[in-house]
């Protein structure tokens, strides 16, 4: 007699439907992005790669509901994203995703411990110290919360901003380029603490990046040339 195995499938967590993007450049129409295909399970981590101008960061900035496409679905965690109103969009980026930025993006004039709380803040949910100094902690900067931006490093400044990017536990963590301005050795601290706090926090990781130490960590790899997914395969994460 034979035994029935089920196999438990990771619900999507990311999803794009035949996604376009174009833009008027004077009277000519330029595709940034055609027919873009993705789904991503649950706790998936998705390097996403192309040479400059492939369209890796524009499709990053729709995934992330920060720009909508000109046709085409975006769905994240279930909830169809592209065409909701302005107020609604930033409700549930603040609830459901954790963005990284290449240049940091971090307030001048709050401190690092003050930066980290801010997207808890604005999201109306009061704020957690207490979580904000373990995350910091986390990232090797407790003796450093009370520093602005410009008292901090480079590798410092990202370090701050994963552990920003983490506050209100989103489900999603995007990062675009995060190791893009740093030296090798902060490029991999970076790096390691982008994994550490992925698998800690158990999110769903998408990256787009050029550097193929990177990727090579990475669940999965999808390659954009000219706006087009021209490669995606599952990948065994190096140790």
């Amino acid at each position: 007699m034979m035994t029935e195995v089920t196999l438990t499938i990771p619900r999507p967590m990311v999803q794009a439907r035949a996604v376009n993007k174009t833009i008027r450049n004077g009277s000519h129409r330029v595709e940034i992005l055609k027919s873009i295909d993705l789904s991503i399970p649950a706790g998936q981590f998705v390097a996403i790669m192309g040479a400059s101008g492939s369209g890796k960061s524009t499709l990053l900035g729709l995934l992330a509901g920060l720009d909508t496409p000109s046709s085409g679905s975006i769905i994240l965690d279930g909830e169809e994203i592209s065409h909701l109103e302005e107020d609604a969009l930033a409700q549930l980026r603040g609830r459901k995703i954790g963005f990284v930025f290449q240049s940091y993006q971090l307030i001048p004039t709050l401190t690092a411990e003050e930066n980290v709380l801010l997207p808890m803040e604005l999201s109306g949910n009061g704020d957690d110290p207490g979580r904000a100094r373990e995350l910091l902690d986390h990232v090797g900067l407790s003796e450093r919360r009370h520093h602005y931006p410009v008292q901090l490093s480079g590798g410092e400044q990202q370090r701050v901003a994963l552990a920003r990017a983490f506050m209100v536990r989103p489900p999603i963590l995007m990062a675009d380029e995060p190791t893009g301005n740093l030296d090798t050795a902060n490029g991999r601290h970076v790096l390691d603490l982008l994994l550490g706090l992925n698998r800690h926090e158990k999110t769903t990781l998408l990256l787009v990046t050029h550097d193929r130490e990177l990727a090579a960590n990475a669940d999965r790899r999808v390659s954009l040339r000219d706006g087009e997914v021209v490669g995606d395969e599952l990948q065994a994460r190096d140790e």
